[in-house]
């Protein structure tokens, strides 16, 4: 599965976002019912379709996010100019680092396949994390998405211990801007695969959040799936 390395990511954001919200566009008016699935998280068997879990951004949320992104006051802009809560200007995301569950873990980048599926990173790459480059990076305002798998055929994986995570649990973000971004849990939270709450875990928001997403549950060898995905919700310090 190809998966853009970090060093891809355009140097000219603002044009690359409009770009994508176009093609975000023509997706969602061309397949007005389309859920952008996001498959398997777990790497147990052969993933039932190319990504990493149930679901991923809509379209719809996609373009929201990208267009708040590039209508966001830069850094220098007045407190009067800046929506309420914290945020960072948008910078590509480097290092991932968890101290708690001993996460210290590089970046791909997720795009959005032919397919219509989000990419997933690696299946067979235990220490590896993916965001969602078509949304917020981490760090700027709105919600943006890490996903990492929990474990490959062979052994635990980057995201094993996620569930260990509790209320005032802190974690990293290295930027490629040189910043890093420090969030704190607010909760964790599973949810069945066959209901998974797309609105309350992709909806945009005013300040800098995260959502960090692996697979949960029990796994369906039949189905080659976890029944559940674990959503952990951070926002900015």
């Amino acid at each position: 599965m190809a998966a853009r390395p970090l060093s891809s990511v355009h140097t000219d954001p603002v044009p690359a976002r409009r770009r994508l919200r176009a093609v975000m566009t023509a997706i969602f008016w061309g397949t007005a019912t389309l859920v952008l699935a996001v498959s398997l998280l777990g790497g147990r068997g052969d993933p039932p379709a190319a990504g990493l879990g149930p679901h991923a951004p809509s379209a719809s949320s996609a373009s929201a996010s990208a267009s708040a992104s590039a209508s966001s006051p830069a850094a220098g802009a007045s407190p009067e100019a800046r929506p309420t809560g914290k945020y960072l200007s948008r910078s590509a995301p480097t290092r991932l680092r968890i101290p708690d569950i001993d996460v210290d873990a590089p970046f791909i980048d997720l795009d959005v396949a032919a397919s219509g599926e989000l990419e997933a990173p690696p299946p067979d790459d235990t220490n590896l994390v993916g965001w969602f480059a078509g949304g917020a990076s981490p760090g700027e305002r709105g919600t943006s998405i890490i996903a990492g798998h929990v474990d490959t055929k062979t052994s635990a994986a980057v995201f094993a211990r996620l569930s260990e995570l509790k209320k005032g649990d802190r974690f990293e973000v290295k930027r490629a801007d040189g910043r890093k971004a420090e969030f704190v849990v607010d909760h964790a939270e599973s949810f069945a695969k066959d209901d998974f709450p797309d609105k309350r875990v992709y909806a945009d928001t005013d300040d800098a959040q995260i959502r960090l997403i692996t697979c949960a549950g029990d796994y369906d060898r039949k189905a080659k799936d976890y029944t559940e995905n674990l959503v952990v919700f951070a926002h900015l310090v």
